[in-house]
C-alpha cells in the first residue's frame, strides 16, 4: 500500500517519537524513506537582525545549521538501514511548508509521516503549525504522531 514515506524532522521529541512509527510500517511494504530537514529561512534571517553586529556577522551560520543537521541525519539514516529501509536525506534552507509539499510531489510520496509539535510551541496551542499546514494542503495520507 504505501511504498516511499516522507519523514520531515525537526528533531524535537516528537519528530524523534515517530520513528517507531516508521518502524513499523516497514511490515506493510514500505521501503524507502525520505528523510528531510528544513532549516527555516526566517529563524536565519531573525538570526542574523538581532543576534549579530552588523560590523561582524558570522557568515558561516547557515553552514553551521546545515553541518549540525547533517550530522543528526546520519543518526537517523543508520538506525533506519538498520531496520532494512532505503534511505535518502536532505537539508534544505526554506520555509518547512513549501519545502515538504514540494518533496511530496517531486519524490512520488506515498505517506508522509510527521510530528505533531515542533520545537516551537509558543504559537501552537492545538496542533503545530508545520503539521497543520500539511494535513490541509498535502495531498497524499498523513500520519500525524501526538506527543
Amino acid at each position: 500500500m504505501f511504498r516511499k514515506i516522507l519523514y520531515p524532522t525537526d528533531f524535537s521529541d516528537v519528530s524523534k517519537n515517530a520513528l517507531s512509527y516508521l518502524k513499523q510500517l516497514k511490515k506493510s511494504g514500505v521501503e524507502e524513506i525520505f528523510v528531510l530537514h528544513v532549516i527555516d529561512k526566517r529563524d536565519v534571517q531573525f538570526s542574523y537582525l538581532y543576534l549579530f553586529d552588523e560590523s561582524s556577522p558570522d557568515g558561516n551560520l547557515e553552514q553551521k545549521l546545515k553541518d549540525e543537521a547533517t550530522r543528526e541525519l546520519k543518526e537517523i539514516e543508520g538506525k533506519l538501514k538498520e531496520w532494512g529501509f532505503k534511505v535518502l536525506s536532505r537539508v534544505k534552507l526554506g520555509s518547512p511548508i513549501k519545502e515538504i509539499l514540494s518533496a511530496e510531489q517531486k519524490e512520488d510520496i506515498s505517506i508522509i509521516v510527521i510530528g505533531s509539535h515542533g520545537k516551537s510551541n509558543i504559537e501552537e496551542m492545538l496542533l503545530g503549525s508545520v503539521s497543520e499546514n500539511i494535513i490541509r494542503k498535502c495531498k497524499k495520507p498523513v500520519l500525524v504522531v501526538k506527543r
